[in-house]
């Protein structure tokens, strides 16, 4: 795909005639423009309908790996340079791992250090912006350095010095997301420059022509059912392994029966040295018939990381692949999509209770003296591997272990939630268990009280009355000594995690603790808001509770 740049236009103040350099790794699509002076590193993806134009100010860089999306304009005054961190004057300095998203507006002089997202429509001028800043939707940022590692929410108008410098921190959740945004890119980069080459694409479109039969079922047969067969592998399954292959990660497969399941004694089925995804499912289904009887997952492996990411158990004793469920891998986001209930562990529950078997390895664990924890991920993050951990497990009980599985099963809904089991002495993990998955109903949690002292759990305020746990916890946190204060935040940013402050509580008796509350409510009502108990000599949270959703 030839690429549109042409050389600088003579001008007053430059008559150099540069051109762009462009690195033979990058991607620029042919719908977009790129003029003059302008520097672009490895790994670039340039997408359709985008203005790299270094006509007036001059030169321009765009580092190695970032992604300049549709519609973009960077442009430069031709007063005004910024220092880039080779020491030398630009007008414009991208770095490396940078996302400049959907019609974004860079004007120089302007500095965008590594690691940065700017997101939708937001306009950055006369500016820097430092490293691993994350800078979200429709947002303005003039006149201004923003400190490294900031967080500027949507719609935020940063043009004073003061304003930039009391930016909240970016918090791990949004490194995962940019960090995500920049891997999807990578991938769309490999993949447009495979379809420009005829000898990188004649071979998958020969893969495509050919189909992989399993008892007589196609691939694209398999991807189309809804109905997995019990010696089959479902479609989920297979888009799991297209979907490694192509991230460049290898196959391998485990097996465990089930005596040694509680010990995580699992052993390597035959490597899969597989290079296409029909040759991958073969070598899977061929560990599935050797051990029919056993536990057998599937993992990828990052030869670079020399990590492990997807672990799935693809099936257990009683015969069962994988549930009951039709898997989707949308192009624009690469994020999983699931019609049905099912889970590959074969323990979700859709009616937001916690299932018999799951119960029983809650049981088995804690008799085995491992410690429980929990963890949860979104669709979009599910195929990078990206978890998080719920609250920590401190409970000896099997009831109180399942409150609290319950409890984080019902604080993320929408959201993948899997059990783990970890071995405190060799400090490894011993079981990983799906039990919920997107789009399951969850309920509300049973009414036994949660482990400990309850200090982070969910309440729900009932107009603008508070109710008993949340008063509870009021009174623990002034016996403490601990202050109080509270944060809130709509519906939209709450995936963000982008919680504004309703402002400290300097209440020193319960009643005017709970009256400050309340007037919050009154406030928010249509909003999420939460207490925040703070610790003044560790200066750390000790709690966060929500007490009113939406």
């Amino acid at each position: 795909m030839a690429v549109s740049s042409t050389a600088a236009p003579p001008t007053p103040w430059s008559k150099n005639l540069a051109v762009p350099e462009i690195h033979e790794t990058s991607f620029v699509h042919s719908f977009s423009n790129i003029i003059g002076d302008v520097l672009i590193g490895a790994n670039v993806i340039v997408a359709p309908g985008t203005s790299i134009r270094a006509d007036e100010g001059t030169p321009f860089y765009i580092g190695e790996n970032t992604n300049i999306q549709d519609g973009v304009v960077i442009h430069g005054l031709e007063q005004g340079r910024v220092i880039g961190d080779d020491g030398n004057n630009y007008s414009v300095w991208v770095g490396k791992n940078a996302s400049i998203t959907h019609m974004a507006l860079i004007h120089g002089p302007a500095y965008v250090g590594d690691n940065c997202f700017i997101g939708f429509r937001s306009t950055v001028f006369n500016a820097r912006v430092g490293a691993g800043c994350i800078v979200m939707m429709h947002a303005l940022i003039q006149d201004v350095e923003i400190p490294p590692g900031k967080y500027v929410p949507s719609g935020a108008i940063i043009t004073s010095q003061q304003q930039a410098d009391r930016l909240p921190d970016v918090q791990d959740q949004d490194k995962e997301f940019a960090h995500h945004v920049v891997g999807i890119n990578q991938a769309l980069r490999t993949g447009y420059r495979c379809a420009a080459d005829s000898k990188c694409i004649a071979p998958i479109r020969d893969e495509l022509a050919k189909s992989y039969t399993s008892n007589g079922v196609t691939v694209l047969e398999l991807e189309r059912s809804s109905e997995v067969a019990s010696n089959s592998l479902g479609g989920e399954i297979i888009e799991q392994v297209r979907y490694l292959l192509e991230q460049g990660y290898k196959i391998g497969t485990e097996h465990v029966d089930q005596r040694r399941f509680r010990t995580g004694s699992w052993t390597s089925c035959q490597p899969i040295e597989a290079r296409s995804v029909g040759e991958a499912l073969s070598g899977l289904e061929t560990c599935l018939a050797d051990h029919s009887g056993d536990y057998v997952r599937l993992f990828g492996i990052d030869p670079k990381g020399k990590r492990r990411v997807l672990e799935t158990i693809i099936q257990r004793p009683d015969g069962v692949v994988t549930a009951n469920t039709t898997f989707k891998a949308p192009a624009s986001t690469g994020s999983f999509s699931y019609n049905g209930n099912g889970n590959s562990n074969g323990n979700g529950s859709g009616s937001g209770t916690i299932s018999t078997e799951t119960v029983e390895q809650i049981r088995q664990l804690l008799a085995g003296g491992y410690k429980i924890g929990t963890e949860h991920v979104d669709e979009r993050r599910f195929r990078t591997g990206s978890w998080a951990s719920c609250k920590p497990i401190e409970a000896t009980s099997t009831n109180e272990v399942v409150a609290a599985l319950e409890e984080c099963i019902y604080n993320h809904q929408g959201e993948y939630v899997r059990l783990i089991g970890i071995d405190p002495k060799a400090k490894r993990r011993i079981l990983e268990s799906i039990v919920q998955r997107p789009n399951s109903p969850v309920a509300a949690p049973s009414s036994q009280k949660p482990y400990a002292s309850a200090a982070s759990t969910t309440a729900t305020a009932t107009s603008t009355r508070l109710n008993t746990e949340v008063v509870d916890q009021l009174r623990q946190l002034l016996t403490g000594g601990y202050k109080i204060s509270a944060e809130h935040v709509d519906q939209r940013r709450f995936r963000t995690g982008s919680w504004s402050s309703c402002g400290q509580i300097e209440a020193k008796s319960e009643r005017d603790a709970i009256a400050a509350l309340e007037v919050y409510l009154h406030e928010y009502p249509g909003e999420y808001v939460r207490l925040i108990g703070i610790d003044p000599k560790a200066k750390r949270r000790v709690l966060e509770t929500i007490i009113q959703r939406p």
